[in-house]
């Protein structure tokens, strides 16, 4: 069995990490976002490892099987972005979803963020559930804060106290 090892981000990644979020919104989920529509994904370490901000890497097999990120948009808020996983290792056999969820919110808590706040897209319905089953509530846009960073193709939204 593979080992799931999670590190901070690392440019020596990038490569690996932009095929894999671009295939899952592309070829999977049939969402038509290019790596140059996301800047976030371009500069990560000016997007979202300002503040008390992170992002985090998973590695199987030292290739890239999952992301996440934290962007820190004050107030105590923080805004989870970039959660990705590999067809090939997501579910509970895996643990590379939760692990990576785990590692955030260690940081948010150790931190001092009070709340986690995240939107995807209408068409991730086993993330929804995810999110769901870790304690984040289904919140409507307008009562998200105007710091918080709305994707393109944000739909839904949550939200989660600490």
């Amino acid at each position: 069995m593979d080992e799931m090892v999670i590190i901070p981000y690392d440019k020596a990644y990038l490569q690996d990490l932009a095929r894999l979020v671009t295939n899952i919104q592309q070829n999977e989920f049939g969402i038509p976002i290019t790596l140059e529509e996301q800047p976030d994904l371009l500069d990560i370490p000016g997007f979202f490892l300002s503040g008390k901000g992170n992002f985090w890497l998973a590695l199987m097999d030292d290739s890239v099987a999952g992301c996440i990120a934290l962007k820190d948009i004050g107030n105590g808020r923080g805004a989870l972005r970039k959660m990705f996983v590999d067809a090939r290792y997501r579910g509970k056999q895996h643990g590379v979803g939760q692990g990576l969820l785990d590692i955030l919110l260690a940081w948010a808590r150790e931190k001092g963020f009070k709340e986690i706040l995240l939107g995807t897209t209408d068409k991730f319905l086993a993330a929804h559930r995810f999110y769901e089953k870790n304690g984040f509530l289904s919140v409507p846009k307008n009562s998200l804060p105007q710091e918080f960073p709305v994707a393109s193709v944000d739909s839904i939204f949550y939200c989660l106290s600490l």
